[in-house]
Formats: structure tokens, sequence, C-alpha cells
């Protein structure tokens, strides 16, 4: 195939950006997006242009480094598919297509398409994690879980972390990857003893961070490779009225 790119450049933090346009020719169906974008860069080397700046790492849809808007969706038109999993197979020849970064405020452009998204990370660090004494591994069973709940915690723990939920949300809201990291915690018995306290801290961190407020769109959950519910805000919310009506009432 043959394809007209037009991407994002921008030299840094400070830079106003622009896009760029670029033909690709002879483009495998077979090929990746992301080994596509690696053929550009191959021939812009050899020509001495910079090369464009993205994200990855595993390039297979498990570690969600890779994070493009293409085409105004986030990680493409294949839903439940990272960007690094998508085939060119789902363009035809003559496309123009658009590439572009992350878009929201609490994820600033490094470089290119390459964002900073260090925001994830202090949400995580505001009680994303179980510090209570819990022993060494129990034996399997030894602890009853109830089914639906570890289902749904296994759901949230699906999470990659990309950040597909902001971007395609309008208001640049973090909740679902919040809910998710939350939520794999909540529900079962190792989480309950900082449960409330967990809510309230990442819910704060997440704000603090300069995400906006969640209007239950729903974009999130649809742009989600990993494919988390929007009811995991729904579980999120209740916890935090709990949480905030115990600080209320101690």
């Amino acid at each position: 195939m043959n394809l007209t790119l037009r991407i994002w450049r921008q030299h840094g933090p400070e830079d106003k950006g622009r896009m760029v346009t670029y033909p690709v020719q002879d483009v495998s169906p077979d090929m990746s997006f992301l080994e596509m974008l690696d053929v550009l860069n191959e021939r812009l080397i050899l020509d001495g242009e910079e090369p464009i700046a993205f994200d990855h790492d595993c390039r297979e849809g498990i570690c969600g480094m890779c994070s493009l808007m293409i085409n105004g969706e986030a990680h493409g038109p294949q839903r439940g598919t990272t960007a690094c999993q998508l085939h060119m197979r789902q363009f035809s020849d003559g496309d123009t297509i658009d590439i572009e970064p992350w878009r929201a405020r609490a994820f600033p452009v490094v470089k290119d398409l390459v964002v900073n998204r260090n925001a994830f990370d202090q949400i995580i660090a505001a009680g994303g994690y179980v510090t209570a004494p819990t022993g060494s591994a129990p034996e399997a069973h030894s602890v009853p879980v109830p089914k639906a709940d570890a289902d749904a915690a296994f759901e949230s723990a699906a999470c990659i972390g990309c950040g597909a939920c902001v971007a395609a949300c309008p208001n640049g809201s973090g909740m679902l990857f919040t809910a998710a990291k939350i939520t794999q915690l909540s529900l079962l018995p190792q989480g309950q003893p900082e449960r409330y306290t967990r809510v309230i801290g990442m819910v704060d961190a997440h704000d603090e961070a300069g995400f906006g407020g969640c209007t239950n769109i729903g974009e999130c959950a649809s742009a989600c490779p990993k494919g988390i519910p929007l009811n995991t805000i729904g579980r999120l919310n209740r916890d935090y009225l709990k949480a905030t009506a115990k600080r209320a009432g101690s």
C-alpha cells in the first residue's frame, strides 16, 4: 500500500509543534503499525533527517507504552487493540493517516509522539499497593473469595496503564485508570485494611495531577484496549462516598 502520514512533530515541551506530511510506499498489510513507523524512521535517518520519537517496548499489547492517537482514535480503529498490535490491513491503499500523541493536560508532550505519563505513577504512589502484613503466599482456596469479586478484580488488574482512557476522554479524566487500580485491591481480602484510605488518597492524587473530572461519557471504556468496563468507576464512587462518610464521622 501507498499511504500518506500526517504526524505531529514537536522538538520539546516548549516547542509549538506542527503536523508534518510523509508519504510511505510499499507498506505490507502484514506490518504492525509500529513496524510501519520503523520503516519510515529508517528512511528519515538515511536521508539525514531526525527520526520520529514514539514510545514502545514489548510490542505485544502488554506493557502499555505505545500511546498514539490514530485518526483521532486512541490506539486506532480496531477495538480492544493497542497500537503495537494494530496491523496495516486495517487501512487501505491511498489512505491518509493522522498520528498524534495523547492530548491531556496531565500528559505533557516530551517530544513528537512521546508524552510524560508520570501522573499515573503519582496516583499509584498515593495508595495503589498493600502495606498491611499478609504473610507468605497462602494455600489456594484457604481464603474464600466470591467468584464474582475475583473475576471483577482480575478484570481490573488487566489495566496496562497506557493512558488511552485519558486521551479519549473529552475532559482528560484518568478516573477509569484510577478505578481499575483501586478495584483490583478493594475486592480482595488483602486490600481491605487500607480500602478507604486508599480511595481517598488516590482520587486526591488524580485531581492534583491535573486530570479532568469524570462525567460518565464512556469514551474511556470504549477506547480501553483491555476492556475495563465503565461500572468500575461506579465501584470507586461507592468506596469514595463511604470513605468520606467515615472520615466525617471520625
